[in-house]
């Protein structure tokens, strides 16, 4: 290898994992907090009327009406989004690690590492055993 080339070590991985983690905890949070201003905004006024439970509408229960009520800055749409990218920070730190061990040249972490990210897909997915 020549000299000065860029080595990918446990030490650059772990790194890279603590910025991944911490971005994606702070975008999450930035997103449910504009989300949250936003409902109240609209909805700060209205007295909440517990007499009877309202769920959450239609739209919000799936990924693609989360992503849609998003895109028009529905306030609720962009806390769901925000809890799904919570969601999603782990499971993008484990996805990393497959890349970071198959650049170490580790198969086996890459085999355990590729199953550990299948098994969590799979339960998201709504899988169950």
């Amino acid at each position: 290898m020549p000299k000065g080339a860029h080595v990918w070590t446990d030490e650059r991985s772990e790194q890279t994992i603590g910025i991944l983690l911490r971005s994606g905890v702070i975008l999450s949070a930035l997103v449910v907090l504009a989300g949250g201003i936003l409902y109240l905004v609209h909805y700060g006024a209205i007295a909440a009327d517990y007499r009877h439970f309202h769920g959450e509408p239609g739209d919000l229960r799936n990924v693609r009406g989360i992503g849609g009520d998003m895109l028009r800055w529905h306030s609720r749409g962009l806390i769901q989004f925000g809890l799904l990218l919570l969601i999603a920070t782990p499971v993008a730190r484990v996805a990393f690690s497959v890349l970071a061990f198959a650049l170490e040249r580790d198969g086996k972490y890459v085999v355990i590492t590729l199953i550990v990210l299948g098994l969590l897909v799979y339960s998201l997915a709504g899988g169950g055993f």
